[in-house]
């Protein structure tokens, strides 16, 4: 498997840190993801695709940087990718569950919240479902190690971890080959419970209105699909 990672934010370079894979991006090789021609050259010799950019302002109003970021520059990578016979590895978010039952699992009805994120999001995640047939979809939430924040929110919980945690997990799918969507996560804790790991200083808060109380996922997919692999990549801090 030779795996290239399209971006290096807070999840991709995190990825890189723990794997030694190769990796694009704007700042290194001045691509652009919402134009494919700046960077299909140098996918080649790759079997595997990671795709760790987005445009992340999740209450942004621009509507259209979402819609090209988000959903039309996916959408182009997937059909390079399904043409090419490379496998794409998408991280989507569990901001398309906002408000969907507690514990949605992957086959639960996506009802997203009143944001162009999400709503791009899962778009993006159907068209791959519907159009490409050697695809993972890895939806998740990852904050910084340690919490960088004075404050932290006690009403906002979900399965989000820190993003050597998320990391660890996504490389261990990437690994067993998974296909599909899965959920990917830890154990339901609040921000501020997460908070505490690495911040005992954090004080608690209350989210923003428009920050969703729950953004809880069932994970018993990755803890079924984990469980059957005997070599699993542990990360250390």
């Amino acid at each position: 498997m030779s795996v290239l990672i399209i971006g290096d934010g807070l999840l991709g370079s995190e990825i890189i840190k723990q794997t030694g894979w190769e990796y694009i991006s704007r700042k290194k090789d001045n691509i652009d993801f919402t134009d494919i021609k700046t960077y299909e050259e140098k996918l080649n010799g790759f079997d595997t695709i990671i795709n760790c950019v987005a445009y992340t302002e999740t209450y942004s109003l621009d509507r259209e940087k979402h819609r090209k970021t988000n959903y039309e520059s996916v959408i182009n990578l997937s059909d390079y990718c399904t043409q090419n016979n490379k496998k794409l590895i998408h991280i989507s978010t569990d901001y398309v569950y906002t408000l969907s039952m507690e514990n949605s699992n992957e086959e639960t009805l996506p009802l997203i919240s009143n944001n162009w994120y999400s709503y791009y999001k899962l778009m993006a995640d159907e068209y791959l479902i519907s159009k490409n047939n050697n695809f993972l979809i890895c939806r998740c939430s990852f904050k910084p190690n340690p919490f960088p924040y004075h404050t932290a929110w006690i009403n906002h919980i979900g399965n989000f971890d820190y993003v050597d945690v998320i990391s660890s997990l996504i490389i261990n799918l990437i690994n067993g080959n998974a296909i599909g969507v899965f959920n990917v996560g830890t154990e339901i804790k609040s921000i501020y419970n997460l908070a505490l790991k690495t911040n005992s200083g954090a004080i608690p808060s209350l989210r923003p209105n428009n920050v969703p109380h729950d953004v809880t996922m069932d994970i018993t997919k990755l803890k079924n699909f984990l469980s059957g692999k005997k070599n699993i990549h542990i990360y250390n801090t």
